[in-house]
């Protein structure tokens, strides 16, 4: 009997430990360890680069800083070129990807995705003096865009469609932001953010973004593993109240400018 009951006091003691064990997630362990490692791509500014003391900066940057601030834990940025944003997470070397990680249903096979932080929006770039005021000026300009994006594509597509005026394909989007501040071409059509790094870096005189283009846009999330609900629910909840505190259009308007794009999805829940 008395072999029984040390039995039934050790089973309960090992099964109280396994609910423990089960019931913490990711969420608890980055508040235990004092340490939030985020994965942020550092070659796109202005959403990540590094400084002139080589010290990481940009929206992502920022955003990481803040999420690890109201866990009451120090920030690490882990340096992550986009192809490696999910095996960094997957690996376990980072915590959470806060890196411009669109919100597409294959990436979400492997991990969880929050709600959007963050929409990219397409714009068009030209110069002060190109008398461009709107995608509609475009109509029988000569245009052009980096070869192979998804904004080349519908640019030419359109091009096309007007009938007038002519498309050039460049090998980067330096080449591209290039031609266009040398009046090879009379404008582009880039991501607000990719707009604003380029006029903000001094580089290329007489740039203006001349209104949205009619494009999709682009919406990413913050991501974590896909099993991590406590975490996942965190985020999103985070994320919500970026936006309404201000936050989001307050970090939006230091590193992008102008209005923040709406994070919600017109005509549907998210």
């Amino acid at each position: 009997m008395k072999n029984q009951a040390v039995a039934v006091a050790l089973l309960a003691v090992m099964s109280s430990s396994f609910i423990n064990t089960a019931l913490a997630d990711k969420l608890d362990d980055i508040i235990d360890s004092g340490k939030l490692r985020c994965a942020v791509t550092l070659d796109f500014p202005p959403m990540g680069s590094r400084d002139d003391k080589n010290n990481p900066v940009g929206f992502d940057v920022d955003y990481c800083n803040d999420l690890a601030k109201v866990l009451g834990v120090t920030a690490e940025v882990v340096e992550t070129p986009f192809p490696d944003r999910i095996p960094a997470l997957v690996s376990g070397r980072a915590d959470v990807i806060v890196a411009s990680t669109s919100d597409t249903l294959e990436r979400a096979k492997t991990v969880g995705m929050t709600i959007p932080y963050f929409a990219f929006q397409m714009v068009v770039l030209t110069r002060d003096d190109a008398g461009i005021n709107s995608y509609d000026d475009l109509k029988g300009k000569d245009v052009g865009n980096t070869s192979g994006t998804f904004e080349a594509i519908a640019l030419e597509k359109d091009q096309k469609k007007w009938g007038s005026g002519s498309f050039r394909a460049y090998q980067t989007q330096n080449d591209t932001i290039l031609a266009v501040a040398q009046g090879h071409i009379k404008a582009s059509v880039v991501t607000n953010t990719v707009a604003a790094a380029s006029i903000k870096s001094g580089k290329y005189k007489g740039l203006k973004i001349a209104g949205n283009a009619p494009y999709t846009i682009d919406y990413v999330s913050l991501a974590a593993k896909r099993n991590e609900y406590g975490l996942i629910h965190y985020l999103n909840l985070f994320v919500n109240q970026q936006v309404r505190s201000g936050r989001y259009a307050e970090l939006y308007e230091k590193w992008v400018g102008g209005k923040p794009v709406d994070l919600t999805v017109p005509g549907v829940y998210y």
